[in-house]
């Protein structure tokens, strides 16, 4: 593959009260799509306000005192073709639009009008309230979701990247407007965000229309994230007790931060191991064990930390020679693997990233959150660089590295009583 200095192309602008505004041309689409990052998640909370700026995200839509209702903020964007929305993480939040490249101001009118103008009525407040306790009851009603928010527990105890991004039930329960306002006033500022825009727009376009409704957005001090507090010196186990027709299960260890040197390597080594239909877990334990339907592999990097995390769904009479299945592929990593497999994954992953950047959407989001994380960004052929520049040496020490005995996390949704019949298979 061949890339050009030319493809994706960005501009950075920094306004004068610090909102960082980023412009990647696409001139030969029709859409325009803004994403506007804010510095804020669950990793920002204390347990009393846990779930937040998940409460936060919701509330912004439900009116504004130029748009009152969520019925006039929607039909606003899908009245001309387009896409709003939101998502909250654990260290980012980001609202999102995209659309016809000739309706950017519009699109632009309303994000910033949800952003600085929601009315956080009342009333509103405890409807949503209820809306999110339904939307954590969901949750623990779907083992393949329950299972995801409990590796994460285990991987990180006792501590705000573990937890649930939509917080607890208790502390839903409690956050009232006073915390809903406070949170914002400290959280939501021009010196907290990213502006990415990408799409058939120009640098001129973009900024002309930041300043026009973002120019007077006051400025806010945010408060500084919980760290992780990595202390496992042993295997752990978790188990959620439910009468389930199939055992969800996910094995974990800990990975690398989202700057770390071995970052790419162990990208590498996920897309090897359940990255796909040719991924080494597909194929054995669907494929050739037939033991799951749904078995795959992905990876967390955060800012201090991360993790690599495999899924799997099985008959509740096969976890004990599924877990030891999954163990193999890992024990396997730490001898290498074939020039021609690492090839072929590299290419792979190579060609999704360009893929996937063929949307306006999947850019601005790809230049926003990088520079709200990373304060950078880093280009495709930066990017391809890094996969490029795996060799078969860093995959086996990163596997010797990572996939250890005393590093090793399971979580298993299912229809058992006890964790202790589990904690023996976690060996190498």
């Amino acid at each position: 593959m061949v890339y050009t200095e030319e493809y994706l192309q960005h501009y950075k602008t920094v306004m004068d009260h610090g909102l960082r505004v980023v412009t990647t041309p696409m001139p030969y689409t029709r859409s325009a799509s803004i994403s506007l990052f804010v510095g804020t998640g669950s990793r920002y909370e204390s347990p009393e306000i846990a779930g937040i700026s998940h409460f936060v995200e919701h509330m912004l839509f439900k009116g504004t005192v130029h748009r009152p209702s969520p019925k006039e903020i929607s039909e606003a964007i899908e009245g001309v073709g387009g896409i709003l929305n939101a998502a909250t993480d654990k260290e980012l939040t980001v609202y999102w639009c995209k659309v016809p490249s000739q309706y950017l101001d519009l699109a632009m009118d309303v994000l910033s009008d949800n952003i600085r103008n929601s009315r956080l009525d009342l009333q509103d407040i405890d409807k949503e309230r209820k809306v999110i306790l339904e939307e954590i009851n969901m949750v623990i009603d779907s083992p393949t979701d329950l299972v995801s928010l409990m590796i994460d527990e285990v991987v990180w105890p006792n501590q705000p990247l573990g937890g649930d991004t939509a917080g607890t039930k208790e502390s839903v329960a409690s956050i009232g407007r006073p915390e809903l306002t406070a949170f914002m006033a400290s959280h939501y500022g021009p010196g907290n965000a990213v502006l990415a825009v990408a799409g058939c727009v120009t640098k001129e376009q973009v900024e002309a229309a930041a300043a026009k409704y973002l120019g007077d957005w006051p400025a806010s001090s945010p408060t500084r994230w919980f760290p992780a507090n990595d202390g496992q010196d042993g295997p752990r186990v978790s188990l959620k007790t439910k009468r389930t027709e199939q055992a969800n299960l996910c094995v974990a260890v800990p990975g690398y931060h989202s700057d770390h040197p071995d970052r790419y390597t162990q990208d590498v080594m996920n897309t090897l191991l359940g990255d796909g239909m040719s991924s080494r877990l597909f194929l054995e334990l669907r494929e050739r064990l037939g033991l799951a339907y749904d078995v795959h592999s992905y990876v967390n990097h955060f800012k201090d930390t991360g993790s690599l995390v495999v899924f799997a769904g099985v008959d509740t009479s096969k976890v004990n020679q599924t877990v030891q299945a999954i163990l193999n592929e890992l024990a396997k990593l730490r001898d290498g693997v074939s020039e021609e497999e690492l090839t072929r994954t590299k290419e792979s992953m190579k060609g999704r990233l360009l893929l996937r950047l063929e949307d306006t959407s999947r850019v601005s989001s790809w230049t926003g959150a990088q520079e709200l994380l990373r304060n950078s960004i880093m280009t495709v052929e930066d990017a391809v660089a890094l996969i490029d520049s795996v060799t078969n040496d860093d995959l086996r020490r990163v596997a010797r590295e990572i996939f250890v005995r005393d590093k090793l996390n399971l979580a298993i949704v299912g229809p058992y009583r006890s964790e202790d019949r589990f904690r023996n298979l976690l060996n190498f």
